[in-house]
């Protein structure tokens, strides 16, 4: 991995460090903030991740910058990397006079130095507390595209009242781990040609989508999963999975759905439908107030099923992704 470069600005009223020459009491309050912004913007608990970052950063095994101020950082950012892929698993700065600048700063220092990583072709970042995501200028512009994204919320008072729909050829079974592989294949067919594979690579192939399946099940970023309120269907003529729906907590009271989709030989039937709402009526169960989920603002067939079953929008923020031309 390159060196974390200094920013080319001069300018700057802090200085940029290496995560790996820090410790984590000098991201204490910086990570108690951050866990209040999730908590109060998405009723979310930032712990458990908050937690990862403390031990990795101990470690010295975690990979990014700060911004250091006063002995403290003032915001952080870190990535991991993994088959000519950088993926920026967060980025956050502290409310201040200085918080888009220290903002753009990380930005250009971490993409710095992922740009002159041998082997590193591709970065993807979905900033949830990124301020002002569609309207900053950013690093190597000419191999960025940025994908809108919203996040949505639902009330779960009136789950009950969601209408069943019936489908005679297929059996909605709990999720079990003996699903995982097929469920892999299922995904990445399900994304072919879906603007959701231009956010997230790992969609297309089921290799790809094998490693996303084990990051929902096995790590904290999208809340602890949760097996009780996760399905498949299983098409009775052929036995193989036609749709899965995935869920996880994310704090005492509030789920998310983590990933929800149908095979293309069983769309326009309310499979999806279905599955999500056996899903919302279990995490009910379980005494969840309210869920989220996320989807792209292009999948207009996906945002009229939310709308329809009760989410409402409650934050715009954007996908980033960029591509290093080949030579």
């Amino acid at each position: 991995m390159a060196a974390l470069p200094e920013p080319s600005h001069g300018s700057h009223p802090g200085n940029i460090v290496n995560l790996r020459n820090l410790a984590s009491p000098a991201l204490a309050y910086l990570l108690e903030e951050e866990a209040a912004a999730w908590r109060r913007d998405f009723f979310w608990d930032f712990q458990p991740s908050a937690e990862l970052v403390r031990k990795f950063v101990d470690l010295r095994a975690l990979t990014g910058c700060a911004v250091l101020r006063g002995g403290h950082a003032t915001g952080y950012t870190y990535f991991v990397c993994e088959d000519g892929k950088a993926l920026i698993g967060d980025l956050f700065v502290r409310a201040s006079p200085q918080q888009r600048q220290e903002e753009d700063t990380l930005l250009e220092v971490m993409l710095g130095s992922l740009w002159n990583t041998p082997g590193i072709r591709r970065v993807e970042g979905q900033l949830m507390m990124l301020r002002q995501p569609f309207s900053r200028q950013v690093p190597y512009p000419d191999c960025f595209t940025i994908h809108p994204r919203r996040f949505y919320q639902a009330d779960l008072a009136r789950v009950d009242g969601l209408s069943v729909e019936t489908h005679t050829r297929q059996r909605i079974l709990p999720w079990s781990e003996a699903y995982q592989e097929e469920s892999a294949a299922l995904i990445s067919r399900s994304y072919v040609g879906h603007i959701d594979s231009e956010i997230n690579d790992q969609y297309r192939s089921a290799e790809g989508a094998q490693r996303f399946l084990m990051n929902i099940i096995q790590y904290p970023g999208c809340g602890m999963f949760y097996g009780p309120a996760s399905f498949v269907s299983v098409d009775s003529s052929t036995h193989r999975i036609s749709g899965l729906c995935l869920a996880s907590l994310v704090s005492e009271g509030t789920g998310h759905i983590t990933q929800l989709c149908v095979g293309p030989d069983h769309r326009g039937i309310g499979l999806g439908r279905e599955l999500l709402r056996r899903s919302l009526l279990a995490l009910a169960a379980h005494r969840v107030i309210r869920v989220s989920l996320t989807v792209t603002t292009l999948n207009r067939k996906a945002i009229r099923l939310y709308e329809r079953m009760g989410f409402r929008n409650q934050r715009d923020f954007a996908a980033y992704v960029w591509v290093k031309p080949r030579i």
